[in-house]
Parts: structure tokens; sequence; C-alpha cells
């Protein structure tokens, strides 16, 4: 990138798992120089904190970037369509290079990198012996190729900046080839994998471990088409569940209220916020509750934005456990009154549960809450090892089917009251191995609803046409173009700053 990338670390102790609530004072580390700044091992992890503090921030995981991967989906639409039109654009698939929600989470990712680069290179400049620095580079790694991951899934080709550069440098810098920002980021995480800790300080799941970074690789693996090692490293996860302290947590809500995040053991890797706690920058401002809450004069108080359409709703299993955790289909009205989602006061459908049920220490509107939103969960571990089987067998297997059922035994337990529904799959019922995966694709949309996963599903599996063009289309969308739409267009003003960043994503 043209902009030199200035780190302040503005860390919010409770985003590594601390659960304190002071925030500490803005330390610039000095411009591209960490040789100025670094002296010990707690100034390494000063940095790495300051990555997590901007990942837990409203251009990422606060509202911009989660926000546009919901609307990418089919299964989040727009709600009150008098938003903002750089929301409109994501979601009805005629977005330009101006858009204003990818104007601003860009440069807060590569801001996210530089504080990753800048603690790897102030680690190294220590001069410690592996065992005892190596940890510690292995976070800064894990942060590095995560934030890549988000920005390759969404951009294909972009700028991959691995280290500290000079300002020159950044001047000239040009794209990376997708498949080559693939093979860079696991090549981190295989790194990460072996010097990562078992666990990190009081279990916190805000930090990675060596099996956080096994199930990314499962996940990256999952996405180039790797089943072979997608398999092997959800399979070792699995695996080695006990030692890493894992499970499926016993109740579905538990998963989705905040006050309990600390203790999730289900999590892999969360991004957390800190219930009221504000600071300047945007830096742990969550507004995933008003964003998916109902408008006023409904009691919610919220913006009515990211609302799932009717279809989204009517077509999941009203006995499934998991769609009354997902959806709020009643509310409370300005007269105080309980009324179905028929009376709403704005957008009459049900609207998303998962951030704004139990937002725990949050302000009225559910803004400022206590989430831990997970980017990775056992759950999901499950189901890649249940897809990369299944692809790289000739046929469905009973171990593939074991663990879709694992899943769906959690789904009926209803606050300890077991329930009829979902019913355990049989072997038996498939006949081929595509029917297995497009069950295990439905799985996956309905255990991982709104959080954030539908979109990277749909375009690794190329759903677009189907899923936005298909009869049975949960939100249609005609204009859809696969020949564009898959990826995001990059921000106009970073080309205008660097041309060296051309072409443009095409179609954009």
């Amino acid at each position: 990138m043209k902009k030199i990338l200035i780190i302040a670390l503005a860390v919010t102790v409770s985003l590594v798992g601390v659960n304190c609530t002071k925030i500490l004072e803005e330390k610039p580390v000095g411009l591209l120089a960490p040789e100025g700044f670094f002296k010990t091992k707690k100034d390494v992890e000063a940095s790495i904190f300051g990555a997590y503090g901007q990942i837990a921030s409203e251009p990422l995981f606060g509202r911009q970037f989660l926000s546009a991967l919901m609307l990418r989906s089919d299964m989040v639409d727009i709600g009150d369509r008098a938003t903002s039109p750089e929301r409109i654009q994501v979601n009805d698939f005629n977005m330009d290079s101006n858009n204003g929600m990818v104007a601003k989470f860009w440069p807060v990712w590569y801001q996210v990198i530089s504080a990753a680069n800048t603690a790897e290179e102030g680690a190294r400049s220590l001069g410690l012996a592996e065992a005892d620095i190596n940890p510690l580079i292995a976070e800064a790694k894990f942060v590095r190729a995560f934030s890549y991951f988000h920005l390759v899934r969404i951009f294909g080709d972009i700028p991959y900046i691995s280290a500290v550069s000079s300002p020159e440098a950044l001047k000239t810098i040009s794209k990376t080839k997708e498949a080559d920002v693939y093979a860079a980021i696991i090549k981190e995480m295989e790194f990460a994998k072996k010097w990562l800790p078992d666990t990190q300080p009081n279990d916190v799941r805000t930090r990675p471990t060596k099996a956080t970074a096994a199930a990314y690789l499962a996940s990256m693996y999952l996405t180039t088409g790797d089943f072979d090692k997608a398999y092997v490293e959800a399979k070792w996860v699995i695996d080695n569940k006990i030692k890493y302290n894992l499970i499926l947590e016993s109740d579905f809500q538990n998963l989705f209220r905040a006050n309990l995040g600390n203790n999730m053991k289900e999590h892999l890797f969360a991004v957390d916020f800190v219930g009221q706690l504000f600071s300047t920058g945007g830096q742990n401002d969550d507004l995933m509750g008003p964003m998916t809450g109902m408008r006023a004069p409904m009691q919610e108080n919220g913006f009515g934005v990211l609302v799932p359409s009717l279809k989204v709703y009517t077509d999941w299993d009203a006995a499934d456990y998991r769609r009354a955790v997902s959806f709020n289909d009643v509310g409370v009205n300005g007269a105080g009154a309980t009324v179905p989602y028929t009376a709403f006061s704005n957008e009459k459908r049900p609207h998303i549960a998962k951030w704004r049920r139990f937002p725990g220490n949050a302000i009225a509107n559910g803004r400022y809450s206590d989430f831990n939103y997970p980017d990775m969960r056992y759950a999901e571990v499950l189901l890649i090892a249940a897809e990369a089987l299944t692809e790289k067998s000739s046929a469905p297997t009973q171990e593939a089917i074991d663990y879709l059922n694992q899943i769906r035994t959690r789904a009926r337990n209803k606050a300890g009251a077991p329930q009829l529904a979902p019913a355990n799959l049989l072997l038996s019922s498939f006949t081929s191995k595509g029917q297995l995966i497009d069950a295990i694709l439905d799985e996956r949309r309905l255990e991982l609803a709104f959080e954030f996963k539908r979109w990277y599903d749909i375009k690794r599996r190329k759903l677009g046409d189907i899923v936005f063009k298909g009869t049975n289309s949960l939100e249609p969308h005609a204009n859809f173009d696969a020949t564009r739409d898959y990826l995001m267009p990059l921000p106009a003003t970073e080309l205008q700053l660097n041309p060296n960043l051309n072409p443009q994503n095409p179609k954009y």
C-alpha cells in the first residue's frame, strides 16, 4: 500500500481474555522502526494485543466487515431500505469501487497486518532463543494469516505485506496472486501450529493455540480444495479435543449469551468485546446488536438493517431449537405489548436474535456488548471434517454422518429438555456423495446461521447462480453475475494512490 502504516497501540486488555476493563493509553510504536520500541517480550505482546484491538473495532468485527459478509449471503437481507446506499449496494450486487463499506474495512485490515508484522520484526530483534520467542512470533503470524484469509476470500489478488518495509517500498507494492497468498498463509499457520502453546493463560479463547491453527489450516485447505489435508487437520483437532479442552456446548443458546463468552469451550478463536467500554477510533464499538435489532417504536430500538428474508425463517424446521435461538419472532412494541413479527412496527419479518437477545453488559439497544464473536467453533471443525472426508471418498461414509449427528444431537437439547428435531441422519438415506455434500452444506447454513460464514460457502462452492437465481432461492437476486460478484472491488482510492494495484477486479 502507498500509505505508511503507523501502529498505534490502543489496547483493550480484555481483548486478550483477562477480563480487565482498563484501556491502556495509546503508545505509538514508531514509523516502521520496531527496533526503536521493542525491548522485552511484553512489548511484542503489546503490538499483538493492538492488532486484536483493531479486529474488535467498528470497521471490522464491530460492524462494517461482518455486515458486508452477512449482506452478501442468501441468509441476510436489507431490512430498512432507508439505510445507507453502500449497504444496499453490497446486498443487491450493484456495488462499485467507491463502496463506502469496503473503503472503511480495507485499511483497517492492513493496520492489523502492520501490527502483526511489527510484532514479528520486534520479536526477532530481541535475539532470544527460539523456544523463548517463537510462541509470540507464531501468534503474530497467526494474526497476519487470519487477516489475509479474510481478505483473499473477499478480494482475490491483494497486496501481501509480510514484513515491516520502508515507506518508499510501500509506494510501489503490487498485488500478489490469490494462489500465492494461500500458499503463504498456509505456511504461516503451519508455523503457528508448531509453536503456539497448547493453551493460553486462563484458557482464554481470544488468543490462538495449536488447535486453533490446525482448525484454520483445515478451513484453508477446504477453501482451496485440498480435501485430503483439510480432513487430516480437522481430524487432528477432533482426535485431540480432550487435550485442547474442546466440546460442543450442551445448550446451543448458551453460545450466544454474552456473559458466558469467556467460558465457551466450543470456541477455538473468538473476537472479544467488553461491555460498555468506550474508546476512540471505533475500537470496542460493537454495533451488531443494533444492526440486527427491531427499529423503534419496538423496544429493542435497533436499526433494523440486517434482517433475513421471511423465507429464511419459514423454510427452517420450526421444531429445530436452533431456529428459536437464531430468531426473534416476537417483540415488545411501544405500548409495552408483546406482538408477533406480523405486527412489528417496521420490517415485518423475524429478526436475528443471536447478537441481540443476550448482549450482556451493553447499552439499551445492544451496542457495546460483551460478546465474544466466534470466528471458529468446534462445531465447524466437525463440519469441515465431514465435508472433506466426503469429498475425498468415493461414497458417503458413516464417519461423516457421525460428525453431523453430533451437531444435530446437540441441537435437540433445548435447555436440557430433549427435542425430536433435527433427527439423526442415516447413512442409508444417501445414495451419492453429492447428496451428502448438499446435506453438509445445509447443516453449515443452519448451525452457523448469521455467524458470517455463509458467503464464504457460497463463494467456495460456486453456488451463486443456485442460491440467488434458483427456484428455491431464499433471497433472489436475478442480477447476480458469477463473472463479477464472487469478488468485491478494491477501493478506488487505493488504486488512485498506487496504480501498481491495477487491474481492478473484473467488471468493476
